[in-house]
């Protein structure tokens, strides 16, 4: 099950950079240009959890496997993007095949490094990418209304639907609102997914500082955050360049690093469990001698759901899950102290899986 996130933003914002840092790798080329990056760039990114080293521990295990995230590094956006300027078609494009945007915001001052518009405003650049996707949205959907609502029309009952989701989504947009300000009805969400629309993605605001403001922020990344909060969304403080040397330094080294900055974890780590956040995901676990191994699940799913996710044949031949709590697992020193305690449940194919849970599936083969 791939979730992914893409990393956007205007030019020289610092994209290139946090991909980077965050796949460890020198994949995305970080130049001081726009249009560096013309075709995305993607990496596999562990989701830090430390609950699987003590798992791993109380288990016995010979190996650890953590769950992943991929982050796609899409190329500057830049105004007029809507109407193909900078290559904004095909940077369109490749947002539109994301589940979730990484907004990197420039929160720093440099007359080193050229800002696209001349000026360091993140919330004006906010907004730039913004209008560049509701339009884009705009475009789309009236392409498409018209004959859904024909159909409406014609007494078809489905079509009724979701022209009246169209047409909510279509007031917002001309107010200025993305799509994912409607709300959509639980009967209505389906048809808003396969609207497929850039501006229904969850969003995370990356505030890019510099090195001195990594641990509190500055003016700017506090505009953001008021932006953020006034539109329910999340924000995180990071400096990626800080994060680019933080990336290539050992396990103490990097401790002594972020110590003597004043941070306890890396900004990275905040996004990755942020980006997590923002996809509506949890994590089962699945312990034994041969490897702990963490798994991604959406927020609600269910135990046969979660054994699909293993195996495909496991979701078809699902029996029960022998499930134990992370913290029961923990308390009582694993599965045997878990069962002597009580601790250790069967679930059917109605169990909403929990975050942390310990699964083992018995399936027909």
């Amino acid at each position: 099950m791939g979730f992914k996130c893409g990393i956007v933003g205007l030019p020289n914002v610092g994209k290139s950079t946090l991909f980077n840092a965050l796949t460890e790798t020198a994949a995305a080329q970080a130049a001081n240009y726009p249009f560096c990056t013309i075709e995305p760039n993607t990496g596999q990114v562990a989701v830090p959890d430390p609950r699987l080293e003590t798992l791993a521990r109380i288990g016995k295990s010979a190996k650890i496997v953590p769950t992943q995230l991929t982050f796609v590094d899409i190329a500057g956006l830049v105004r007029g993007a809507s109407k193909g300027e900078g290559l904004g078609n095909q940077f369109l494009a490749h947002i539109r095949e994301v589940d979730a945007i990484i907004h990197v915001l420039r929160c720093f001052e440099s007359g080193d490094i050229t800002h696209v518009e001349g000026r360091v405003d993140p919330v004006a650049d906010a907004e730039t990418v913004e209008t560049e996707l509701m339009l884009a949205d705009l475009e789309s959907l009236e392409r498409r209304f018209d004959a859904m609502a024909k159909k409406a029309k014609q007494g078809d009952e489905d079509a009724k639907m979701r022209a009246g989701l169209m047409e909510r989504i279509l007031r917002a947009l001309r107010e200025g609102r993305p799509a994912r300000t409607i709300g959509p009805t639980e009967a209505e969400e389906k048809a808003f997914r396969e609207l497929q629309l850039l501006t229904a993605k969850p969003v995370l605001y990356v505030c890019n500082v510099e090195e001195a403001a990594a641990a509190r922020g500055n003016a700017h990344s506090e505009k953001v955050a008021a932006m953020a909060r006034s539109q329910g969304a999340g924000h995180v403080v990071i400096s990626a360049a800080i994060e680019a040397e933080v990336a290539q330094l050992g396990e103490e080294e990097r401790k002594e690093f972020l110590a003597d900055l004043g941070l306890e974890e890396t900004g990275l780590s905040r996004i990755i469990r942020a980006g997590y956040e923002l996809l509506g995901l949890i994590t089962f676990f699945t312990v034994g001698p041969k490897e702990a191994h963490a798994w991604t699940l959406t927020r609600g799913g269910r135990a046969p759901q979660a054994a699909g996710v293993i195996h495909t044949d496991f979701e078809k031949g699902f029996i029960r899950a022998e499930t134990i709590a992370y913290d029961d697992y923990v308390r009582h020193g694993g599965e045997p102290g878990a069962k002597e305690a009580g601790r250790f449940r069967l679930e059917g194919k109605d169990y909403v899986v929990q975050d942390g849970d310990v699964l083992h599936f018995r399936f027909n083969a």
